[in-house]
């Protein structure tokens, strides 16, 4: 069976533009990408970051999908730490209704709290991680190492959580997930006994999707109750062997008979890889800006305003090497060739593709060079 391209978006927004001009571009590329023949766009939820639009997945699903007629449409993920799992399956579900057959529901704990008794967030490492190693031709980087500064990144998640307002600290994430499952199937209960519905979600056929960036609690929940997975490895590359790993290893039928994995991947795609390393430059800091303040993203910078390699700090260089080695920069057929490498390596039934540029117009070009090359190849 081939693989085949998704599209996860997080409405980037540009030096010097607006977080209106990054949401229309935003809605509009779903349309884009369904004439190039992806199979899905989702939307990403991220708050109070300069460079980054997208903090409504389900608002903007449904706007999107109001503008197409065949590609899916769904999140990447809602945090359920952000959004109860009642709010989601009605969202969702409400969404599912004006376009069945089309919605997908991707849920994820982020933001959450650090791991008990561990300083910083999930993607960090006080050292000792696995060397940086490459399999069959894909580039597993050791994850990012800041030993001066994780108490300090716990104290800023905490701070993030707390201006959210909304921000609550499930119950567990595996009854979340039951949750929504039971209030799309109509057997939900209030835990006392009693059966509580929801019109907007009962009988509904969105897709309900686990993303899960290690082989912790979220790929084993994907696995136990048989949904489908998103391993992440555009932000945590370090740790997607483990999450593919865990997820076949325990996985059981439930929803699916057998298991689906979807693995993410950072990409930019120019005619050449001189013009893709330009419009590329800026990525480094952008990425230096959420992880210096667990979060917080700089607007994207202009092509050439980016920091050269050299310029930054050994301690700044352990932060951002892992995504930049996992990031597919350069030429269609060399972007191809990696990206048939991470499928063949973790056995994806599809690739999520992310692309991050100044310009809208560069990652419209992007997708459609992408998807010219991969068809064709």
């Amino acid at each position: 069976m081939s693989v085949a391209l998704s599209v996860l978006d997080l409405a980037t927004v540009g030096e010097g533009t607006t977080g209106t001009e990054a949401i229309r571009a935003s809605v509009g590329l779903a349309a884009h990408v369904e004439r190039l023949g992806y199979r899905r766009i989702w939307y990403a939820e991220h708050h109070l970051a300069d460079g980054v639009a997208a903090a409504t997945p389900g608002v903007l699903a449904a706007a999107a999908a109001a503008r197409t007629s065949t590609i899916r449409v769904g999140s990447g993920a809602v945090a359920l730490a952000a959004t109860s799992p009642v709010q989601a399956a009605e969202q969702f579900g409400t969404i599912a209704a004006l376009h069945p057959g089309r919605i997908d529901l991707g849920v994820g704990r982020a933001p959450a709290r650090p791991p008990a008794g561990a300083a910083g967030p999930s993607w960090w490492s006080r050292g000792g991680a696995a060397r940086a190693r490459d399999v069959d031709g894909v580039r597993i980087p050791a994850a990012p190492v800041d030993v001066e500064r994780g108490e300090e990144l716990a104290a800023l998640i905490e701070r993030r959580r707390a201006l959210l307002g909304r921000s609550r600290e499930p119950e567990s994430f595996a009854r979340d997930v039951e949750t929504i499952l039971a209030l799309r199937e109509g057997t939900a209960t209030d835990g006392h006994g009693g059966r509580v519905t929801s019109p907007p979600a009962e009988g509904t056929d969105f897709e309900l999707w686990v993303l899960a960036s290690s082989g912790g609690e979220s790929a084993e929940v994907a696995a136990e109750r048989g949904l489908p997975l998103a391993a992440n490895y555009h932000v945590s590359p370090f740790s997607v062997l483990d999450t593919v790993t865990t997820y076949r290893e325990r996985f059981r039928p439930g929803v699916l008979a057998r298991p689906y994995v979807v693995v993410s991947v950072d990409a930019l795609v120019a005619a050449t890889t001189a013009e893709a390393e330009r419009l590329g430059s800026g990525f480094a800091d952008w990425v230096l800006s959420i992880r210096r303040t667990a979060g917080d993203a700089i607007a994207y910078p202009r092509p050439g305003d980016g920091r050269a390699w050299e310029d930054l700090s050994e301690v700044d260089q352990g932060l951002v090497r892992d995504r930049l080695e996992a990031r597919f920069v350069g030429a269609p057929g060399a972007v191809v060739a990696r990206l048939d490498a991470l499928a063949r390596v973790t056995g994806a039934d599809e690739l999520l593709v992310t692309t991050a540029t100044h310009d809208p117009a560069d990652k419209y070009r992007s997708f459609e060079l992408l998807a010219r090359a991969w068809h064709q190849r």
